[in-house]
């Protein structure tokens, strides 16, 4: 609906407008505000990540080779690898749901002046050079310069950080996405859709990442190295199952080459640790699911071994370490106050155009008798005071506002009365406002002009304060004692900020000044190792900040609950939010406080530290499987001997001793701290007890063959082997062996009697009496290479504790969490 310009605006400031040819000549070049974000990732590029790899083709392909020949039996590998894909894909999934919701506009009219007429128009309408309308609630849907205002109050909290709202005069600029609190005022429109600060933000916010997580990189390291070693491999594999058949020709004609590519295929699925992927998976949503009982949600799964891992966390003040909230603290009356200051006080809070900080004073300061002002200078954060003058009751002037706007340097100046208690009081973090009386009343001149009257004298100090949350100091106490460096980096003023950290337990004198932040990065990283408070600290400033720590190798947790926090949640290892913050930082976050507790943080490093703990044990299940796969082709192929396995045979050995025990084993209880560099750990031991195994069985095979083996009953040899040889490795990553973990293994080994004596399951795998022949020659191999095992895992122990002791990868030095010279035992 049309409406008349704004008379309460200056005439000069009423700008006609644009017409509508303008308007129409802006569309017709696409200068408007429409914008179309685009989705953080699309669903062809999440399948096509999770499905179409190397890895993914050649599981599947053995898959629909196996399927194809009729052998369904040995391709039950696929549904492993089925169910990779789908939990990937699902991960994905609701990670891009999240940030596609991002949107920091949500202004459903604009107010601008077309023709000299006020119309509203949808946000998207908005063109380049409107004059948009501004009043109390609006939210600025363009960025724009101010024309004109009258006591115009922006609050850019969500975007800047900056807690308190901000004056806008002609000239200044209105960042879309930020809300007017007070006032009016006029702004041309200079930057639109994708070019808008709201949309960029957003944008930058929306770019697609997925969570640091050592255990996933490092499952990935295997599974490249894997997909580049199976073709050659299996190559070599084939064309040994071809000569044993007779030959190429031979076994093509006599249909032997059937037997040939499925013995082929057995020797490859078994060198994919298949399993470790989807334990690790599981693993991930057991553990989300245990913090969502404790009100944590856990946006990507991998987040949960995140805080095992940080080093450094970043908290913003507002919303974390405080309650977002500020409230009245204390009245200080200063000596000859004139009276009537609790009704001057009560006044303030219950005036209609209260900010925030007025509006704490309603509850201490009830009103009484109403009083009616004679003259009114509201509040402005440019001059940072108000005036209110009374001709009955109170009568004068009485100003409320900062002490050193009011007072100038005496009231900094400790010689002066009022000087002596606003510095001790503004040293102990509290907002300080000082109440000050003058017997004139002021004109209509005085209003005009926003002059204060004369003989000022202070009759009161009144002090606010943050509502610090409960749980912060025992939370920071926490993460002191268990090694993890803190930084509080805030939009708010450095000495507020300092004051606020040292009221949690932090030692700090004072807070740094982030207007003065270096450019550089290796500069900015040497003032964040140096200093632990930063005030005026912008939102990419943050994320700069962030970026720095990383670069001299911390991992980095950053929290926060506005928007001008999303960027750095973004940029950090572990991004956390609380569930009162902006809808775009819990959008960024990989996790969520539903109840908005700082003291769930603890509980959410102890699951971190027994996924990763508890994965880097059962890792070294699959990598041993994977190494002795491995070096079983490699030696078969080399030797051309046919391989001692149908692919259902060895999932026996998968299942048993490796998949359903590991499974168990993930999911214990372990307080073990992290130490980077878990791969390394535990490929020292795959590989090596991988090694024997391999040599161990290509011994018997050779051996067995010597004696007149038959084919069949090599077979069940070797399975046997394997089966026996299996459950000793699973003992010996399980110990110290607890009640729990015996049941689990005597489980597993009264599993694999049933599998050799069951008539109906020694059918189906194949299992005969390996003979009397071969009987001895299984047990000597078995004690053998179990023999072997143990002097393997104890230079493993030794190994482990060498590298515990050198602090991992030697990245951020101390295990994260771990007092200096304390280590812990490898189990």
């Amino acid at each position: 609906m049309d409406a008349a310009p704004d008379a309460s605006l200056s005439p000069a400031a009423v700008d006609p407008g644009l017409t509508a040819a303008d308007v129409a000549e802006r569309v017709a070049t696409g200068r408007t505000n429409a914008f179309s974000p685009d989705t953080s990732r699309s669903v062809w590029t999440i399948v096509r990540a999770n499905v179409f790899t190397l890895f993914n083709g050649i599981v599947f392909a053995c898959f629909f080779v196996l399927f194809v020949l009729g052998r369904w039996q040995d391709a039950l590998f696929g549904l492993a690898a089925f169910a990779n894909s789908i939990i990937g894909c699902v991960q994905e999934f609701r990670a891009k749901a999240a940030l596609d919701r991002l949107a920091l506009l949500s202004a459903s009219q604009s107010r601008v002046r077309r023709g000299g007429a006020e119309v509203e128009v949808m946000p998207a309408d908005v063109v380049i050079d409107d004059i948009l309308i501004l009043r109390a609630g609006d939210q600025v849907s363009a960025d724009a310069t101010m024309i004109d205002s009258r006591a115009l109050q922006i609050d850019e909290s969500m975007l800047t950080g900056e807690s308190d709202a901000v004056d806008k005069r002609p000239g200044d600029e209105a960042l879309s996405g930020s809300i007017v609190v007070s006032g009016e005022g006029a702004a041309r429109v200079t930057r639109v859709g994708a070019d808008s600060y709201a949309n960029w933000f957003a944008g930058e916010a929306k770019r697609f990442s997925l969570v640091a997580s050592e255990v996933r990189s490092s499952v990935d390291r295997v599974l490249k190295w894997m997909s580049w070693i199976i073709g050659p491999v299996g190559l070599l594999v084939l064309n040994a199952q071809m000569m044993v058949a007779g030959g190429w020709v031979h076994a093509w004609q006599s249909g032997a080459w059937v037997d040939a590519v499925v013995n082929t295929i057995a020797a490859l699925t078994a060198m994919i640790p298949l399993g470790l992927v989807l334990i690790t998976s599981i693993t991930f949503a057991v553990g989300a699911a245990k913090l969502a009982g404790q009100q944590v949600l856990v946006n990507e799964l991998p987040a949960v071994e995140g805080l095992a891992r940080v080093d450094v966390i970043c908290l913003d003040k507002t919303g974390t370490l405080t309650a977002g909230e500020i409230a009245f603290d204390a009245l200080q009356a200063m000596p000859a106050a004139a009276p009537g200051i609790e009704a001057v006080l009560a006044w303030y809070g219950a005036a209609p155009d209260a900010n925030a900080t007025a509006r704490c004073l309603r509850e201490p300061f009830p009103v009484g008798v109403a009083l009616a002002p004679s003259a009114y200078i509201p509040f402005s954060s440019a001059r940072k005071w108000s005036a209110v003058s009374f001709t009955e009751g109170p009568v004068g002037t009485w100003v409320l506002g900062a002490p050193e706007m009011v007072f100038g340097d005496a009231a900094t100046d400790a010689a002066t009365d009022l000087g002596r208690v606003v510095t001790a009081l503004a040293s102990s973090g509290r907002r300080t406002l000082v109440l000050a009386h003058s017997a004139a009343v002021l004109t209509d001149e005085d209003a005009e002009a926003e002059r204060l009257p004369p003989a000022l004298a202070p009759a009161a100090v009144v002090t606010f304060r943050e509502q610090v949350r409960e749980d912060a100091a025992q939370t920071l106490a926490y993460f002191a004692q268990q090694g993890v460096g803190i930084r509080v980096i805030s939009g708010d003023n450095p000495r507020t900020v300092a004051a606020i950290a040292r009221e949690v337990g932090l030692d700090v004198p004072e807070g740094f000044d982030a207007r003065s932040l270096p450019d550089d990065e290796a500069a900015l990283a040497d003032v964040l190792e140096r200093n632990l408070v930063f005030g005026r600290v912008t939102p990419e400033q943050k994320k700069r900040m962030v970026l720095a720590l990383q670069s001299r190798g911390h991992t980095v947790a950053m929290t926060g609950d506005g928007v001008n926090d999303a960027l750095a949640i973004k940029a950090a290892d572990l991004g956390i939010a609380m569930n009162s913050g902006a809808a775009a930082t819990k959008a960024v976050a990989r996790l969520v406080l539903l109840d908005g507790r700082f003291s769930h943080l603890p509980d959410v490093v102890a699951e971190g530290r027994q996924v990763i703990a508890n994965i880097e044990r059962v890792s070294m299940l699959f990598l041993t499987k994977t190494a002795y796969a491995t070096g079983l082709a490699v030696l078969f192929g080399a030797l051309v001997l046919e391989f001692p396995f149908l692919p259902r045979q060895l999932s026996i050995t998968d299942g048993l001793t490796i998949g359903i025990p590991a499974f168990f084993l993930a999911l214990l209880p372990n307080t073990q701290r992290y130490v980077p560099g878990f791969l390394r750990r535990s490929l020292a031991f795959a590989i090596p007890a991988g090694a024997v195994i391999a040599v161990s069985l290509t011994l018997y095979t050779l051996a067995a063959m010597q004696l007149g083996v038959s084919e069949p009953e090599l077979r069940t040899g070797s399975t046997i082997i394997l089966a026996v040889v299996g459950i000793w490795v699973l003992t010996v990553l399980s110990r110290p062996i607890t009640r729990f973990k015996a049941l689990v293994i005597g489980a597993m080994f009264i599993a694999l009697v049933a599998v050799f004596t069951v008539p109906l399951l020694t059918e189906f795998f194949q299992l005969v009496d390996p003979g009397e022949d071969a009987a001895w020659l299984v047990a000597v191999v078995t004690v053998l290479t179990i023999g072997a095992i143990e002097i393997v895992r104890f230079f493993h122990r030794r190994y482990v504790e060498r590298d515990l002791a050198g602090g991992g990868s030697g990245v951020g030095a101390p295990v994260a969490g771990e007092p200096a010279g304390t280590r812990r035992r490898p189990e």
